[in-house]
C-alpha cells in the first residue's frame, strides 16, 4: 500500500522596495503550486494585498518590511538610504527571530527570500533571489566594493542564490548580476515575468505610459507627461501607478489616464501599444523583454541602479533611455522612432525558471 507524502511547504518572502519584487515572484509561486508544493507568503501592506488578489487561497503571514524612506530630491537618494542602514540591520535581526518561530510552527520545508537578508536557516534549504550582486550607489569606488562584500556575506548564509537574468553577454542586468566574482551556489534562472505574449491583441495605442516609483518622483514624471502629451496627436494610455483609488479619464483627445490596471489588463495594454514609456525598474525590464516590446526608459533620478540599467540597455540596443532632467516627450518619441531596437529574447528561454523550481522542489 503506497504512502501519500504530505506536500512540501515553501515560504516565499518578497522585499518591500516597490511592488516589483512581489510581482516578479508571481511566476515562481505558480510554478511551486504546479509542482504540488504548499506555499506560504510573508508580506505586509500593498505587497500582501497584491499577492492576496493573485493567490486568494494562499496563507499570507504578516511580516514587517524594511520600510525604506526616500529622499525628496534624487541627488540625496543614496545618502538617505545609507542613513537607514541601522534600521535595515534591526529588521534583519527581527527576521531571524521571526523565521525560527515560523519554521517550527508551520513545519516549513524551504524558504525563498527575494532580496531580504535575514531569512536564512541552518536546518532547511534557503534561497536568496537578487539581480544586484553589485549594488550601485552615486558614490561608486570603495563604497560599492564594501557593500558588495556585505551583500556576499549575507548571500553565503543561504543554500543557493538565484539570479533572475541570463548568463553570458545577452543579459538585462550587466555588471549588477555579472560581476567578476560570483557567490557560490549561484544559478541564473532567466526572466521572471507574470505576463504572457499573445497574438490575439490588436494595436490600440501609439504609446503606453507606465508611471511608478517612490514619491515625489512618481508625481514629477506624471506632471511632465500630462503637460506635454496634450500638445501631441497621439492615441495614448497613461497608467499612474496608484492602486486603490479608481480613476479613468480622457485627459486630452485620444489620451486616457487611469490610476491602475490589474495584471491581465496591463498585459493586454502592453501588447496593444506600439511603444512603452516607463521607469527602468528591473521587473518592468523583464516584462518588456518577455513581451518583446520597444520602450523609452526614464530612470528614477538618484536611483543609481535604474540610471545604470537605462544606460547599459540603451548601449546594448534593447531600449532607448533618457534622463528625467532632459526629458521632452516629443523629442523622446522622435528619437525612439529612429532608434535601432534589437530583440532581446530571440535566443533566450523565457521559461528557464520553471526547471530550476521543479529541480529545487524535487530535492526537498
Amino acid at each position: 500500500m503506497s504512502t501519500i507524502l504530505p506536500p512540501v511547504k515553501i515560504l516565499i518572502v518578497p522585499l518591500d522596495w516597490g511592488l516589483g519584487h512581489a510581482t516578479r515572484d508571481i511566476p515562481l509561486i505558480y510554478e511551486m503550486l504546479n509542482a504540488g508544493a504548499q506555499v506560504f507568503i510573508a508580506a505586509e501592506g500593498k505587497h500582501a494585498a497584491l499577492l492576496k488578489q493573485e493567490f486568494p487561497e494562499i496563507t499570507i503571514l504578516p511580516l514587517p518590511g524594511y520600510r525604506i524612506q526616500y529622499a525628496q530630491k534624487g541627488k540625496f537618494f543614496g545618502i538617505k538610504i545609507i542613513q537607514q542602514i541601522p534600521k535595515i540591520v534591526s529588521a534583519i535581526k527581527y527576521e531571524q527571530r521571526w523565521l525560527n518561530k515560523v519554521v517550527k510552527e508551520y513545519q516549513i520545508s524551504a524558504v525563498i527570500s527575494d532580496n531580504r537578508f535575514g531569512l536564512y536557516h541552518k536546518e532547511i534549504p534557503t534561497v536568496f533571489i537578487t539581480h544586484q550582486l553589485l549594488i550601485k550607489t552615486p558614490f561608486g569606488g570603495w563604497i560599492e566594493r564594501t557593500l558588495q562584500k556585505l551583500n556576499y556575506s549575507f548571500i553565503r548564509k543561504y543554500s543557493a542564490c538565484w539570479i533572475p537574468d541570463f548568463a553570458g553577454n545577452n543579459n538585462l542586468s550587466g555588471e549588477l548580476a555579472h560581476p567578476a566574482q560570483l557567490p557560490a551556489n549561484t544559478t541564473y534562472i532567466g526572466c521572471l515575468s507574470r505576463f504572457e505574449p499573445r497574438t490575439d491583441i490588436e494595436k490600440k495605442y501609439d504609446l503606453l505610459v507606465l508611471i511608478s516609483g517612490p514619491e515625489p518622483q512618481r508625481s514629477n514624471l506624471e506632471k511632465l507627461i500630462l503637460d506635454q502629451v496634450k500638445t501631441l496627436s497621439l492615441k495614448a494610455l497613461i497608467v499612474s501607478g496608484k492602486p486603490g483609488t479608481p480613476y479613468h479619464e480622457e485627459v486630452a483627445p485620444g489620451v486616457t489616464q487611469v490610476n491602475h490596471l490589474n495584471a491581465k489588463e496591463l498585459n493586454e495594454a502592453m501588447l496593444a501599444s506600439d511603444m512603452v514609456l516607463s521607469r527602468s525598474g528591473y521587473t518592468t525590464l523583464m516584462d518588456l523583454a518577455k513581451l518583446n516590446k520597444r520602450a523609452i526608459l526614464v530612470p528614477t533620478p538618484g536611483q543609481s541602479e535604474q540610471v545604470y540599467l537605462g544606460e547599459y540597455l540603451m548601449e546594448k540596443g534593447y531600449f532607448y533611455s533618457i534622463p528625467q532632467e532632459q526629458f521632452n516627450l516629443k523629442t523622446a518619441l522622435d528619437e525612439a522612432a529612429r532608434f535601432p531596437f534589437k530583440s532581446f529574447h530571440h535566443d533566450q528561454d523565457m521559461y528557464l525558471y520553471k526547471d530550476v523550481v521543479k529541480n529545487f522542489i524535487t530535492k526537498l
